[in-house]
């Protein structure tokens, strides 16, 4: 069997960095990289549409899923820490007016380089095509057969994008070895809903919404760009409600309602009146018209349906005062019921993993298993779009490469 003093489950963000982390602090090391595809890093590839947002600066006020057991791991290794550690490797970034990070390059290729040349500078050895299903811990960990390591790192990723490595195995590695998996819900992913409504507008963006998910109560609000496509919403706004939707449907067995607000930064009365006023400026205009001063023409018609008010010879001069509130209750509130999301396949991240409070949150060490660690998004911890997800994978992966 190939001996090691640490095997890191996972070739990707968490894994890779705890691996160096671990190097770099005990140099006299003997590590190696398992991981299943054939080559390391592929996820990284696709995030932010292939630039790769690195961190967020606001992550340490994020709202994450699991931010208590979170919040050791980002004041340790904030947001300005991981950017020092990418500088490091000789990669430099630069930070959007949202505080979302991203390489100098602008291409994930680079940071995955950057990742891979210190792995081979440090001689840290990565196995690719290497599915780990196997793990047993006496006074070692024995890997398949084939490795025994003293210490182990699962980094395994989630259930998300199965296609870029990440399937749910590592759940199953935890179990083997005592650990418990919360219920897994897909996160970061495009929302299902009444496609008859949605269908006409395919492709349309709108770029500064409000949406609110509504069952019996409020359940969770968000605020960003939606697109509409022929089975219903993705967009940022959208894609961060679909885990709550998800776990109310499964919880209440009942659909809720997302309710966009396009004109977020006008009230109610503002709206009103300047309808009104649009009967003296194209009141001889055809109700297909009425909204697009502001909106697409194709969401206009779609608001004017929903309000019972269209009819393709309408005139912007044919609605009354009544007619126009209808209008402008539906540009603040269009309502849509959501059946789904489109599932882990088209998920970015997993909501749900393995239980914090199995874990020790200074160390990321599990208290069950000794010489057992965890990192990134195998543990039920997730944020929202913009970097917080990869801020929480460095964090956590130079966390458990002190092994401590």
């Amino acid at each position: 069997m190939k001996s090691y003093d640490l095997i890191v489950v996972g070739g990707c963000s968490a894994g890779i960095v705890a691996a160096i982390t671990a190097k770099r602090r005990n140099p006299e090391m003997k590590i190696a990289i398992l991981e299943k595809l054939p080559r390391i890093g592929k996820k990284l590839l696709a995030t932010g549409n292939g630039k790769c947002n690195l961190t967020n600066e606001n992550a340490p006020e994020h709202d994450y899923v699991g931010k208590e057991f979170a919040s050791f791991a980002f004041e340790k290794y904030s947001p300005e820490k991981v950017k020092e550690f990418f500088c490091s490797l000789g990669l430099l970034c630069y930070t959007d007016s949202c505080g979302r990070v991203y390489p100098e390059s602008n291409t994930a290729a680079s940071v995955v380089d950057a990742l891979r040349f210190e792995l081979e500078r440090l001689k840290i050895d990565v196995y690719c095509e290497t599915a780990v299903t196997d793990i047993k811990h006496k006074k070692d960990f024995i890997i398949n057969g084939e490795f025994v390591s003293k210490k182990l790192i699962i980094a395994a990723g989630g259930k998300s994008s199965p296609s870029q490595g990440s399937d749910g195995s590592g759940y199953a590695l935890a179990k083997m070895l005592g650990h418990s998996v919360t219920r897994l819900y897909p996160a970061l992913v495009p929302l299902c809903v009444s496609p008859e409504i949605t269908k006409p507008m395919k492709g349309i963006r709108v770029r500064n919404v409000n949406l609110t998910l509504k069952g019996e109560k409020k359940i969770a609000q968000t605020s960003g760009e939606i697109l509409f496509t022929d089975y219903g919403l993705s967009g940022i706004a959208a894609m961060e409600l679909a885990a709550s939707a998800q776990k109310y449907i499964d919880t209440v067995k009942s659909n809720p309602f997302t309710y966009i607000d396009f004109m977020p930064d006008m009230t109610y009365d503002k709206i009103v009146d300047y309808l009104i006023n649009l009967n003296n400026i194209k009141g001889f205009a055809n109700i297909d018209n009425l909204l697009t001063g502001f909106l697409p023409k194709a969401v206009g018609i779609a608001i004017c349906k929903a309000s019972k008010l269209y009819k393709s010879d309408k005139l912007i001069s044919d609605l009354n005062e009544k007619d126009i509130r209808k209008i402008a209750e539906k540009i603040k509130s269009f309502p849509l019921e959501v059946t789904g999301s489109k599932g882990f396949k088209d998920a970015q991240v997993t909501s749900g993993g393995v239980k914090t409070d199995e874990a020790d949150e200074k160390t990321m060490q599990s208290k069950i298993c000794k010489d057992l660690y965890f990192a990134g998004e195998i543990f039920d911890v997730d944020g929202g779009c913009g970097g917080f997800n990869l801020q929480w994978a460095w964090a956590s992966g130079m966390l458990a490469g002190e092994l401590n």
